[in-house]
Parts: structure tokens; sequence; C-alpha cells
């Protein structure tokens, strides 16, 4: 007898499953925890089978019997529906292992795993969710062009032209991957290169004019904050490193004896060591610190904990306590600043100032040592420009004192 929805509802289970027919092999298996299974049984190969057409009543009697009478169709053409149906939840398993994001998640921990800096890897995972929406799930190797530029527009229309730039390089760093993993056969993101709003470069504020950057330094002599802070501050324009290669230096990085500091490759940008020759006025400023963070691991230490670098925010707060907005100066500003005025000096040669800056695009490490190219020019150059610097800050404290003292006997 044919099964009707109010029999179904009635059904009450029992302490073993209860098979209930409707016709032609349709069942419905109610289970002791009280499922309701449809079922369809059927022969193939002389071999009796059965399929799983869903749970009742997320599939209702009208849709399991639309669905074993598709099965009945495919045995009339000699296909096994149960075998079909097992090829191709291996076929979205398999898919899913090789959507965009499952692959950019792996070329991701890859690449955590080789030693990539922390913030660039979560910086990266935040710019692959961005293509979580339209194309996360897609199998990587069935994206077209198109696809991918119509995800990285959704970014560009509210204005973010330089991530979806970043999305676009990620999106290809991917697809190489995928390539050479055998999950693709080509990168499609390179046939979108002048598809995309170029963004518009944005410098990090700097203060470049002589007289200014000797008021910036008598500015950084009398702030009042964290001891360590004004260390950090006082530091910065000699050595002109990144922010984040100042902030997280480790005294196992410095040789005071021989007067240099060895930054390892995995906190370079470029990926590469990186040498600097430190200047007296440096040595005097790190032999201070010393006396303040020599017991742990980082130079400038957190405030907190003393267990972690200082923040990435600390040095631009500084700043802002001694007077100077984002617009004036950042800490990032101090490298195009010593850049400036080292090459409008016109007494060092410009590859020299490129590799005390760590621009060397070059394959080879041979420079970024004390025995590399540029070396001694870079040891003079460092001492020149800390004298320069101490030049320009003792000039405008005199002038600062003179205006003082002038104004003092008019009154």
């Amino acid at each position: 007898m044919a099964l009707t929805d109010i029999v179904i509802r009635s059904l009450t289970p029992g302490v073993k499953p209860i098979k209930k027919s409707d016709e032609k092999g349709l069942f419905l298996l109610l289970q002791p925890s009280g499922g309701k299974l449809w079922r369809f049984k059927y022969r193939f190969n002389n071999k009796e089978k059965k399929l799983g057409l869903g749970r009742y009543p997320d599939v209702s009697l009208k849709e399991a019997r639309a669905r074993r009478d598709e099965a009945r169709t495919k045995l009339a053409m000699g296909i096994d529906p149960g075998e079909e149906k097992k090829q191709k939840a291996l076929m979205a398993e398999l898919s899913a292992a090789n959507s965009f994001e499952a692959v950019g998640k792996e070329y991701l921990d890859k690449a955590s795993r080789e030693g990539r800096q922390a913030i660039t890897i979560n910086k990266s995972r935040w710019l692959l969710s961005l293509f979580a929406p339209a194309i996360g799930a897609r199998p990587i190797a069935d994206l077209s062009p198109a696809e991918i530029l119509k995800a990285l527009q959704v970014v560009e229309a509210k204005g973010h032209h330089e991530t979806a730039r970043r999305m676009r390089s990620l999106a290809s760093r991917i697809f190489r991957y995928a390539v050479a993993t055998s999950r693709a056969t080509s990168d499609p993101t390179a046939l979108l290169r002048g598809a995309l709003i170029a963004p518009k470069v944005k410098h990090h504020s700097a203060i470049v004019d002589p007289a200014a950057v000797g008021h910036l330094l008598a500015s950084i002599e009398k702030f009042d904050g964290y001891p360590l802070t004004q260390l950090a501050l006082q530091l910065t324009p000699h050595v002109f490193v990144r922010p984040g290669e100042l902030r997280k230096a480790e005294w196992s990085e410095f040789n005071l004896d021989t007067a240099i500091w060895t930054i390892p490759a995995d906190k370079m940008k470029m990926r590469r060591p990186h040498a600097v020759p430190l200047s007296h006025q440096a040595l005097d400023i790190l032999n201070r610190t010393h006396a303040l963070s020599s017991h742990q691991k980082y130079v400038f230490s957190s405030l907190h904990t003393g267990a972690r670098p200082m923040s990435e925010n600390t040095i631009n707060a500084a700043l802002r306590r001694i007077g100077y907005s984002g617009s004036e100066m950042t800490a990032h500003g101090f490298r195009a600043m010593a850049s400036t005025l080292l090459n409008e000096s016109g007494l060092w040669s410009p590859d020299a100032i490129e590799k005390a800056l760590a621009h060397d695009n070059t394959s080879s490490v041979r420079g970024t040592y004390h025995r590399g190219q540029h070396w001694e020019e870079r040891v003079k150059m460092s001492q020149w420009w800390s004298d320069h610097l101490d030049a320009l800050k003792v000039e405008t404290i005199q002038r600062q004192r003179d205006k003082a003292l002038s104004a003092s006997s008019k009154s």
C-alpha cells in the first residue's frame, strides 16, 4: 500500500528500525531515534542495492518519488544511480580540496613555514578572505580571468584600489603555486595587468628641510614619555632602518665592539640579512638603552611585559606627543629624510645610499655583510650622517636659546 503524509506523520519509532514500503522500490526507514530516511531498493548487475534519497520531512513524499523515478530512469540507461552518487560526492570533495580558497590557504601555510613574518601572512589571509564570497569555493582550475576581475572590481568599486591591486598580486602567487602542484595549468591573473585602476602612490610623510630636521631632533630631546621610547626615537634617524626592523631588534643582533648591527633575513623586507654600521652617536644611544633592557630579549621592549617588542604604533604616537601630525612626520619618514639629505649632500654614491636603505634588488647577499660592496663608504657615511644630525640639532637648540634670551632681555 502506498504511503501518505498522514501515515508518515503518524509513525512512531520502536526499539528496532521499521521499514514502511511505498511503491516501485521506494520505502521509508523509521529509526529508533525518530529519524525518517528515504531509501530506494533496486538491482544492478544482479546485485541488490539501496540508494539514500534524503530525510523526511526535508524531502517530502512527492520529492522522494521524483528522486526514485530519476534513479529508475538512470537504471534504464544502464547507469548505477548509487555509484553515480558516490562519484559525484568524490568529485565534490576533490573540488572543495582544490578550491581557490583551499589552495590559497595551503600556499599561505607553506609561506608561514618558510619563515615569512606573521604580520605579512595575516595580511595575506585577510586579502584571501576578500575573494571568498565570489570565487573562494570555485575549483581553482576552472577560474577565468573575467571571474577574478569581477571579484577584484567589487573591492575596487569601494575605492580600495591598493587593496584590489594587492589581491591580484596574491592571486597570481596562489595560481603559480597551483600550477607547480598540478592543480591548475596557468595563471589567469597575468591577463589582468592594466585592468584595474592604478592606485595613487602614497608617500610616507617626512621632514626633509635641514632646519626642520634640526627642530625635530631638538623636540625629541625634550620627549618626556617612557625612556625606551625616547631612546628608540633618538636612534631611529641615525640608523634609518624600517620601523619594524627597529622595534623588533634583539640584543643578540648587535656587536657593540665592532659597531655592527646585523639584521637577520627573516626580519628584512627583501628576505636577506642586512648589516648596519653604527656611528659613535648610535653606539652611545645603544649603551644607554643597554642599561635599561639588557636583561630582555628585545632592545626596545613592550612597556607592559618586556617579553615583546614595542608596539608598531609607539614611535608614531611619540611623534604625535611632541607635536608632529601624521601628515608631517612618520616613523617610516626617517628613511625618506636620510635618503633625501644624503643624496642632496653629493658626498656619497647613490649605490651606497641604496645599500644603506636595504634597497638592493640583486640576488646576491654579498653586499649585506661588512665585507660586502660599499661597506667602507657606508661606515664613513654613517658617521658623517650622525655628525650632520648633531650639527642640525645643536644649531636649532642654540637658535632657541638665543631667541629665549632675546625675549627675556626685552621683558
